[in-house]
């Protein structure tokens, strides 16, 4: 019985490892739409920072409790991705939001995870050290599955599910799953409890983007401007202005001296041909009578 107990905490946290991969996989179409609209307006570093924050404890957490040496992998890996989504969403930030992720990022990455680690290194010793810890674990892994929460209201207010990644929440609630079990089958409730609520609020996100996914939207994107085309078109309009200008006036008056002299000059002509007309007519006459 105890071997198969084994056997089952091992497969769920294989598979708890797998699906916690694609977790951490599940925000790249987030950010190849910051790539094609190169600015991460919109969207929140939060989550990436609080996951980051989350990684760097369950490997400090797992370096100190036996046993538990298959979370160091998976949570090795979400540290690097994690750092590397940071450093693209500063890269493609407007000012305000990049200097508000950097101090964040210095507040609770450096700081708040250096008086943690400080703590619980120097003044705590043994089972009180892995007690303590696991229960930060425990509350900043509920801040992983809160923190993309923070954008719920901006799904609401708008009535669009655009900036909610449903992958993301799709992965966390398959991911809860496992790790419970694994935390059961451990008797770890530091890794057990967190995932319950995990659970809850991934299921939460899920009807949320299902209510407010409008089918067939697309993320809107800032139309390119072809600077050839603005420019003939103003060609064109200027040159139809200019045709409907002069033929207007053209029919009020002439457009200029020359013109008003040629029409004088055949007023001219025509007038002495009807009086030649006329002279020729009255000689005809004379003669006849």
């Amino acid at each position: 019985m105890a071997v198969s107990l084994v056997v089952l905490r091992t497969v769920f946290g294989v598979l708890g490892n797998i699906i916690s991969f694609f977790v951490c996989l599940a925000p790249i179409p987030t950010f190849i739409r910051i790539y094609k609209r190169k600015t991460s307006e919109g969207y929140q570093s939060i989550p990436y920072v609080i996951a980051l924050f989350s990684a760097m404890l369950w490997i400090y957490y797992a370096m100190i409790k036996k046993n538990v040496m298959i979370m160091i992998t998976i949570n090795t890996v979400s540290l690097v991705i994690q750092i590397f989504y940071i450093s693209f969403y500063l890269f493609y930030a407007p000012k305000k939001e990049k200097t508000l992720t950097v101090k964040f990022v210095l507040f609770v990455d450096v700081f708040a995870f250096g008086l943690i680690f400080f703590l619980t290194y120097f003044l705590l010793h043994g089972e009180k050290r892995v007690q303590v810890l696991g229960y930060v674990c425990m509350v900043f892994s509920l801040c992983v599955f809160v923190a993309p929460l923070g954008i719920i209201r901006k799904v609401i207010k708008t009535r669009s599910a655009e900036f909610m990644p449903f992958s993301l929440s799709f992965f966390l609630t398959l991911s809860a799953v496992m790790w419970f079990f694994y935390g059961l089958l451990l008797k770890d409730m530091n890794i057990a409890l967190p995932n319950v609520l995990g659970f809850i609020f991934g299921v939460l996100q899920m009807i949320l983007y299902l209510i407010y996914k409008k089918p067939g939207t697309k993320v809107l994107e800032p139309p390119v401007i072809n600077l050839q085309e603005i420019s003939d078109h103003v060609v064109d309009v200027v040159r139809l202005s200019s045709m409907v200008c002069s033929s207007q006036m053209r029919t009020l008056v002439p457009q200029d001296s020359a013109d008003m002299e040629d029409t004088i000059t055949i007023d001219e002509k025509i007038q002495g041909d009807i009086e030649k007309m006329k002279e020729s007519k009255e000689m005809f006459l004379i003669s006849k009578n």
